[in-house]
């Protein structure tokens, strides 16, 4: 049988292969019958996505830097991210892998549908219908994300979008178009908007492993955000952080103060009782691995010079950050990386004990109060509302630094206004700017570069810089630093086609429309 797609759809439940047998391991069995509304309950378990995104999205990004031959690459799929290649390697972070677990998601959230619809659609089952729209619209948005353009007003109706599936498929080789962005960004809302009206708490054991109706609405704010349609961000926003925003943050401070060494930090970053923290989300994934205090992946990494140029040692409105972040960055004179410990090296899944063989998994937290705070501030600076994203940023820099600087539009403009647009070979904080939508220069822009700035060290290693660089239009350079010499070996513009990342090989052998390169 072959994988169209790497079978862009699971078959049915019901249907059983031998060739298939791959997919249905982490699926419900041939025996399966989904007539309760518990059994759809535990089978929404596997809506989400079990392959991670964050490398794909950290190495294409200006958060990660060549240290030159001298340093370990830990594989060829490093490599080729970060140089912007077409990969056909496989592994755990490849596209292959995210490909596939994100089409897998999104078939349970559809046999949890059709169970739905086929038991009447009752009132027991809302929330369990609002879990599995939200997981749909979820998986459909990731994959657009990595895989297409950044949705803009001028090309919703020109740039390719993903096959947006909406039934469980039975066949064996289904037919698929990719449409347009625009398309697929309407199907993502409208699964998203009837997704929110359906979410209930009370439906979860462990609230924060679901898309409960917090994280629902952090999704919702991202998600508008990214769409254009900033008052809806807003609104969606507001239900997450409530009247007093500051009382729901992080507390970076009691976070700061663990300890680096072995998982303290990771641990407390992504726990269940973190009130930030919205939607936990375990993934298999070298990751930690790749982000953390080992000379694994030294070759491509975020290193110092980045750091004290761009991230988290760099100045700021707030001040220096060596002084003033609550949580400070581990920095190795050994190894030319610089990390937050945001995530454990590894979760162990036994698959052999005795031989101490298994997968290694990581936990994320896809969707906090940190992040979405900075999306009501973006949509507010957008929409001119200067004096409420500012109320905004001074809550976040009153959390994540123990500056006490009072902002106001003046320091603001101050500081962003007079800093140069950064080079490659001489970095700044200030990056040109060239989205599809008018952003006016003066407060708007400073006000914009203030909260990229702070987006970009708030959620380092998180993947999100990338969605930034691609709606913004940011140019980012290949670099090669050593002995603090800085050559320039290749530049993305905004205009490049590489900014989608390319469909897993196999899916294009199979017949989808690959994309576009130059």
């Amino acid at each position: 049988m072959k994988k169209i797609l790497q079978a862009i759809v699971v078959p049915s439940i019901l249907f059983a292969c031998a060739s298939c047998n791959d997919f249905l391991d982490t699926m419900p069995d041939n025996r399966t019958e989904l007539n309760t509304p518990e059994k759809i309950s535990k089978v929404l378990v596997d809506a989400y996505p079990t392959a991670n995104w964050n490398m794909l999205a950290e190495f294409s990004s200006d958060n990660t830097d060549d240290n030159g031959s001298r340093n370990m690459e830990l594989d060829r799929l490093s490599e080729e991210v970060y140089h912007w290649k077409d990969t056909k390697e496989s592994g755990n972070d490849s596209p292959g892998a995210y490909w596939e677990a994100c089409y897998k998601a999104v078939a349970v959230s559809n046999h949890a549908l059709e169970a739905i619809e086929k038991l009447g659609d009752t009132e027991d089952l809302k929330a369990q219908k609002g879990e599995a729209l939200l997981c749909r619209a979820y998986g459909h948005f990731m994959l657009s994300y990595i895989f297409c353009n950044a949705w803009t007003t001028s090309n919703q109706n020109t740039a390719l979008g993903i096959p947006y599936s909406t039934k469980p498929e039975t066949t064996v080789n289904p037919s698929y178009e990719r449409g347009t962005i625009g398309q697929t960004y309407e199907k993502i809302a409208k699964d998203i908007e009837e997704g929110l009206a359906l979410v209930d708490d009370n439906n979860y054991s462990v609230p924060k492993y679901h898309f409960n109706r917090k994280a629902a609405y952090a999704f919702a704010a991202r998600f508008y955000l990214y769409y254009g349609k900033y008052e809806r961000a807003i609104e969606c926003a507001n239900v997450v952080l409530g009247d007093n925003a500051s009382l729901v943050l992080r507390d970076w401070e009691a976070l700061g103060k663990l300890s680096l060494n072995e998982d303290h930090q990771p641990n407390a970053y992504i726990s269940s009782t973190e009130q930030a923290n919205l939607l936990l989300v375990t993934s298999r994934s070298f990751w930690g691995l790749y982000n953390g205090p080992l000379t694994t992946s030294n070759r491509y990494c975020h290193n110092p010079t980045i750091a004290e140029t761009e991230t988290c040692s760099s100045t700021g409105v707030w001040g220096d950050c060596t002084s003033t972040l609550k949580q400070q960055p581990a920095d190795y004179t050994s190894i030319p990386k610089v990390v937050f410990r945001k995530f454990p090296l590894y979760y162990m899944e036994y698959t052999d004990p005795v031989l101490g063989n298994g997968y290694y998994n990581i936990i994320s937290s896809a969707f906090n109060t940190d992040e979405t705070l900075l999306v009501r501030a973006e949509a507010y600076a957008l929409t001119k509302q200067y004096s409420k994203a500012i109320a905004d940023m001074q809550s976040w820099l009153n959390a994540y630094t123990t500056s006490k600087v009072q902002l106001t539009e003046e320091n603001i403009n101050q500081f962003y206004g007079n800093i140069a647009y950064y080079t490659p070979t001489e970095p700044t904080v200030k990056k040109e700017l060239h989205p599809d939508f008018a952003l006016e220069a003066g407060t708007q822009e400073n006000l914009i570069q203030f909260i990229l700035h702070a987006r970009r060290i708030t959620t380092l290693h998180e993947g999100l810089r990338w969605g930034d660089i691609k709606r913004y239009g940011i140019t980012i350079y290949r670099r090669i630093i050593e002995d603090k010499e800085i050559t320039v070996t290749d530049e993305l513009k905004a205009d490049d086609p590489r900014r989608a990342i390319q469909l897993p090989a196999d899916v294009i052998l199979a017949g989808l429309e690959a994309n576009p390169r130059s």
